[in-house]
């Protein structure tokens, strides 16, 4: 609840700066006869917007779970970010428009020196709030305040660039404010892009953030007990809210009580230390005959004739049954996935005619 408020605190301030800076820009846009200054004016009531839109979207976040939701509503921020971006879109496509409009009228503002001090000024207060809020949002791990951050930092851009036309106009008479306004709303334009494939890229899933991965298999790894950390896999549902899946090898001896046991330790450690609900699964070493040995050894030495299998784990073999089980992870990177498996299968499977084997092609959701 306390990050959820300092998101909104720090939303108010992104109000109120731009509520001052749209009065102050309107009045002197409309004295100049200016309209790149009055575009600047209305891309601030959008800056304003989207914070009001940023407050909302935390504010249904925060939504406790329910039976529709099980999961919550954190995702609501990553949607939140991306109807920033659309409001991004539509101010430089409006600055591009009213640039077009301005040149095609043949409009010549008059400037005078109070004119050149309010922009001067609006510039300042717009880098300050766009690195106040990009640093508050990595703060807070809130995509929809790096987001309004960026838009803050596009439009002390537009504001210079109102700058630049209206200095030239004053001493020169020529006005170039147009020009500049559309290079600019295309640059707003991109940003807006960055900003929204940022937002569906984890609407969509992306994966896991390496450092917070590779922490939380260490951690488990030192448990005394485990003997291995596989198949770590965690689903987002907002900033800080996490459900996962992993998989420990264990000696073969190991009691159901005392298998117990261990998935609540690694249970208790996710949730208190990551913020995470843990489900964990056991794989048996299997490595208490010789034959097991052999069998493992010799599918260990299959695998590593491929460059591309990143990894081979939980392996199982039941000599009596006549069944060997082996799950491979094959890089992202590789263009020949499926044809690679299929030969690993049909080599494993040759190396073992009396088996039934099973060669599970798994994912490198997090890290290997």
């Amino acid at each position: 609840m306390k990050r959820d408020g300092e998101i909104i605190k720090t939303s108010f301030v992104g109000i109120a700066g731009n509520v001052l800076l749209v009065a102050g820009k309107i009045t002197i846009g409309l004295l100049a006869s200016s309209i790149s200054i009055i575009t600047d004016a209305v891309n601030n009531l959008t800056d304003a917007l989207s914070s009001i839109v940023t407050i909302v979207g935390t504010k249904l976040s925060t939504k406790k779970p329910d039976r529709k939701h099980p999961y919550g509503h954190g995702r609501t921020e990553f949607i939140t970010s991306a109807l920033i971006a659309m409001i991004i879109f539509i101010a430089g496509a409006l600055a591009i428009y009213e640039s077009v409009t301005s040149l095609i009228a043949g409009e010549q503002p008059v400037y005078d020196v109070y004119s050149f001090i309010i922009i001067s000024l609006a510039i300042v207060v717009k880098i300050a709030l766009g690195l106040f809020f990009r640093i508050r949002g990595k703060k807070l791990l809130s995509d929809a305040l790096s987001a309004s951050g960026t838009d803050a930092l596009m439009d002390s851009i537009l504001s210079f660039g109102t700058l630049v036309g209206a200095v030239v106009s004053f001493f020169s008479g020529v006005h170039l404010e147009g020009y500049i306004g559309i290079v600019i709303g295309l640059l707003i334009i991109k940003s807006a892009i960055d900003v929204f494939r940022e937002s569906a890229s984890k609407i969509i899933g992306e994966r896991t953030d390496e450092t917070f991965a590779k922490g939380m298999v260490e951690e488990i790894g030192k448990i005394p007990s485990v003997l291995g950390v596989y198949d770590l896999i965690i689903n987002n549902y907002g900033a800080d809210r996490n459900i996962a899946s992993v998989h420990v090898e264990v000696d073969d001896n190991m009691t159901a009580k005392e298998i117990q046991a261990l998935e609540r330790t690694i249970g208790y450690l996710c949730y208190e230390k990551y913020n995470t609900i843990m489900t964990v699964g056991v794989y048996a070493k299997n490595d208490e005959t010789e034959g097991q040995k052999e069998i493992k050894q010799k599918i260990m030495d299959v695998a590593a004739d491929y460059p591309e299998i990143i990894q081979t784990h939980g392996f199982y073999a039941d000599e009596e049954k006549k069944v060997i089980s082996v799950d491979i992870i094959i890089t992202f990177e590789c263009d020949h996935a499926e044809e690679t498996y299929k030969e690993v299968c049909k080599r494993i499977t040759k190396a073992f005619p009396d088996y039934t084997v099973h060669v599970i092609l798994d994912r490198d959701f997090s890290l290997t």
